[in-house]
């Protein structure tokens, strides 16, 4: 888990929209990154 104020680490994920998104596309903004897991599964 990353501390608060910390810088977010280079990362390339598929979209659910197609194509990609990195950390490149939001390198100058602030936000929350939610990752959810599959439905029905533990987590």
């Amino acid at each position: 888990m990353l501390k608060t104020g910390t810088n977010l680490p280079a990362f390339n994920l598929e979209s659910s929209a197609g194509g990609n998104f990195s950390d490149k596309d939001v390198s100058d903004k602030y936000g929350v990154i939610i990752f959810y897991p599959k439905n029905n599964t533990p987590g």
